[in-house]
């Protein structure tokens, strides 16, 4: 079916009463009507007959036309081509015919016939995957009932090429076929048949005119545009014209920090080198080197120049660095200009550098501020929280109506809200949408609108942890944002009581009748509800026996229960900044054993461990994908000195084992650090070292059977009845690092170190699924006894993995690494295949 050419029609046949005819004479006579086209005469309209039309009643098409019955019209004359070239001109008709009936006592009769554009009634995608339909359907926006016309054929084709080409699929074919609607008059059906090809990559950039600065450092700065050197292996070769163009911005931004002010793209080109291969061409004018000489500042009265220049950070004879000197005058992240002021309120501040005189390679820069009046919030509004109460969003912001605008305020605020792992992250920290200013400069104030999504944060875990012999599956349950007050209200069920922002979590962990273990906790991040003060209460229980199917023996009578108890106060500090948080915990367990023969120090008796552990913590981190930032930990863990009250003259030696550890006694220092550095793009480094020690008051009792660490593998298999800390070090089986005693068999871990680089890459960062792979280096060990600590004696390993997050799932993981050393059992680490559910390494 082929569209019809423009057929404007006012025709002359001798089958109708009266025509117009192009080459007519001075006057026509037909069937009695005499036309006289040197005194055109004036008709009113008698009638006006519509044909064809079928979607357009004919009240539209005489609003059309612009002319109705009694409206009077010149004959002949150019209204009526202009009634015809007003109709076409809507687009809506392949043919538009005019016709002229009858002339009968000064009444004109005429008769409008129209054909309609065929109407869209349905469309389908041959050729490509249905996620990819779903998202050019989206893209195209077509609509049932539409109008098909070339243009919207050609913007169709068009922007399907687009959609592809930004995936590097630059020779991508598309055929837009349609058929007819059997079931709906004038209606067809569109098949947009596309053919995506192979994907073309940069093959090679070249680069034309550097002298000063080499090929490898412009090509590193541009961040889309990437060809196949081997440092590009993580990044994508694909061809963006978009993304070239900002990536040409770059480069001369490059030239820019080294002082080349007059640095530009003089020329480039984008070729085939192969049928699916590009090489692309730049030739750069580099100029000459600049530097800065004489620096003033106008419009200042907050600060003295003196100030502003510390903030500056610009000497006399310093190469001209304009990239650097706008970040350190707008946006450098170690302290700005601009920060400085509308962190005071000053909201409406601006500044602009001028370059004042340019003498020689001497470049003197004049700063032009207005400073303008202090900003004060007038409100604060939050919107999308459906789920999440709008206290618990307000009490993580640290802004007030009535109080001045901080910028610094506003970053934290966000931050923290992003914290609560309650909204979207990517989306919380754009502006624009996350969160928006609307100022009002006449009235000095500013109103703070931020726009959360909410994301779930419960997660139900379904989980098993395979230990080499042992299988142990795992039921969890963690509500992140519970609400406890009111669980007696039955509207609130849906399913379950949310949006106060507190944590209930519910576990249960078994392996049949060898081990069982069931635990539960509770958290209310804002105690009393008006300070960010945590309370922290749980207890759990769990039962070992020596009835072990695998072993081929069943021994109920053998177990180990240990019960625990624990009450924590965190609390969010104001000094040395409000980054930095609290947390005091006082707990208690008791070790029950009966006839626990060969895994432990003693058979039978019981143990009691009552313990209050301190820790200090400071992060600035994201949630899940940290890009920057730093999370560091340092934690002290005390028993009472229970053998400093016993007889001096003890014999320690004389003493059973039950008598020895009746009451555990310890004190355990722990230190965690991380540090997230954004390397280039969006790929991010990770480094971390863990720091672990438990120590003895008393050299005759020794280390205490308890609260030591088992190290290796994938620290997935929590269920160790030793009262240990499971460190994971991945491309090793779990707790192969731990040294064992020769004789008793029972792990001996009482220092451990641990150090790990990673590398990080976002595949996927859309609402609730986040996706990144990593691949990392890792190295650790673990000690009987402090004095054979050695900090630079470690078992390595190295490897890949994947981490992503679900909603109701949390985050999973699966990593494999290859260790490098022999562990405690002298077998080699070789290739381990680890799982991660809920924790990160």
């Amino acid at each position: 079916m082929q569209m019809k050419s423009l057929k404007v029609t006012v025709l002359v046949l001798l089958f109708f009463p009266f025509v117009f005819c192009a080459n007519a004479q001075d006057t026509t006579k037909v069937r009695g009507v005499i036309i006289d086209y040197n005194n055109p005469k004036t008709y009113k309209i008698g009638g006006i007959e519509i044909k064809g039309n079928i979607a357009y009643s004919p009240e539209q098409i005489f609003g059309l036309m612009g002319l109705t019955v009694g409206d009077e019209i010149q004959i002949p004359s150019d209204a009526l081509s202009s009634i015809i070239k007003r109709i076409w001109s809507r687009k809506l008709f392949s043919d538009v015919g005019l016709y002229i009936d009858s002339l009968v006592d000064n009444q004109a009769y005429l008769t409008i016939e129209l054909q309609e554009r065929p109407r869209i009634s349905n469309w389908q995608f041959t050729g490509i995957r249905n996620g990819e339909q779903t998202t050019l359907k989206e893209k195209l926006n077509l609509k049932r009932g539409g109008e098909l016309s070339d243009y919207l054929l050609s913007t169709s084709k068009d922007l399907i090429k687009q959609f592809y080409a930004e995936k590097g699929f630059l020779k991508a074919e598309v055929d837009i076929q349609y058929k007819s609607d059997t079931l709906i008059k004038n209606a067809v059906i569109l098949d947009f048949v596309i053919k995506k090809n192979d994907k073309v990559k940069i093959q090679k950039i070249n680069f034309e005119g550097n002298d000063n600065i080499r090929a490898g450092k412009l090509a590193s700065s541009m961040k889309k545009t990437k060809d196949m050197r081997i440092l590009n292996i993580l990044s994508s070769k694909k061809f963006n014209e978009k993304e070239f163009e900002n990536d040409k911005k770059l480069l001369v931004e490059t030239y820019n920090e080294r002082g080349y002010r007059d640095a530009n793209v003089i020329r480039d080109s984008v070729y085939y080198i192969e049928p699916h291969r590009l090489g692309i061409d730049i030739a750069v004018g580099e100029g000459q080197r600049y530097y800065f000489r004489d620096i003033t500042w106008t419009g200042n009265s907050l600060y003295s120049a003196e100030t502003l220049n510390m903030m500056l950070r610009i000497e006399k004879g310093d190469i001209y660095d304009m990239v650097s000197m706008n970040e350190r005058l707008m946006s450098a992240r170690d302290g700005n200009v601009t920060k400085m002021y509308t962190d005071n309120g000053y909201l409406f501040f601006r500044i602009i550098p001028i370059e004042k005189r340019i003498e020689g390679d001497s470049v003197d820069v004049e700063m032009r501020m207005v400073e303008g009046k202090p900003a004060t919030v007038s409100k604060i509004t939050i919107e999308g929280n459906t789920i999440t109460n709008d206290y618990v969003a307000r009490r993580e912001i640290l802004m007030r109506p009535g109080r001045l605008y901080s910028q610094t305020a506003l970053e934290t605020t966000i931050q923290r809200l992003a914290a609560t792992k309650y909204f979207e992250e990517e989306k919380l920290m754009t502006y624009g949408d996350g969160y928006d200013l609307l100022p009002d400069p006449i009235a000095s104030t500013v109103e703070i609108k931020f726009n959360v999504t909410e994301r779930s944060t419960s997660e139900i875990e379904i989980a098993g942890g395979w230990s080499g012999v042992y299988f142990v599956g795992t039921l969890g349950l963690n509500l992140n944002n519970f609400s406890s007050k009111r669980l007696f209200k039955k509207n609130a069920w849906k399913p379950i009581p949310m949006g106060d922002g507190q944590t209930l979590s519910l576990r249960f962990q078994t392996n049949g009748t060898f081990y069982t273990a069931m635990s539960a906790s509770f958290m209310e991040p804002w105690l009393f509800g008006n300070k960010p003060t945590s309370l922290s209460v749980s207890t759990y229980y769990t039962r070992q026996t020596n009835s072990a199917m695998f072993l081929g023996y069943f021994n109920d009578d053998q177990s180990m229960d240990v019960y625990g108890v624990a009450a924590g106060i965190g609390t969010r500090l104001k000094w040395p900044d409000d980054n930095f948080t609290l947390y005091n915990e006082l707990s208690a367990q008791v070790y029950n054993l009966k006839d626990w023969q060969g895994w432990f120090v003693f058979s039978d008796g019981h143990s009691t461990n009552i313990s209050w552990k301190i820790m200090l913590q400071r992060n600035t981190t994201a949630p899940f994908f940290p890009r920057s930032g730093s999370d560091f930990q340092f934690g002290l863990q005390l028993t009472p000195p229970y053998s400093a009250f016993r007889d001096k003259n003890t014999d320690y030696k004389s003493m059973s084992d039950n008598e020895k550890y009746r009451w555990i006694e310890y004190h355990k220092w722990t230190f965690k650090g991380s540090l997230f550095t954004t390397l280039f793009g969006d790929l991010v480094l990770m480094t971390r070292a863990n720091f672990g020690y438990l120590g003895s008051y008393n050299k005759n009792l020794g280390y205490s059977p308890f609260e030591g660490y088992m190290l290796g593998g994938d620290g997935m298999v929590g269920y160790d009845m030793r009262g240990s800390e499971i460190i994971g070090l991945r491309g090793y089986k779990n707790h192969s690092l731990t040294p064992q005693d020769p004789v008793k068999g029972n792990y001996m871990g009482n220092v451990y170190a641990k150090y790990t680089l990673e590398m990080r890459y976002p595949l996927v960062m859309q609402g609730q699924t986040n996706i990144y792979a990593l691949a990392f280096l890792e190295g650790g060990n673990s000690w009987a006894d402090i004095k054979d600590f050695n900090p630079f004696s470690i078992k390595r390993s190295a490897g890949l993995g994947v981490r992503l997050t679900l909603p109701m799932v949390g985050m999973l993981g699966i990593d494999w690494g290859y260790g490098f050393d022999y562990d405690a059992n002298r077998e080699k680490g070789k290739g381990n295949i680890h799982f991660v559910i809920g924790q990160q390494f």
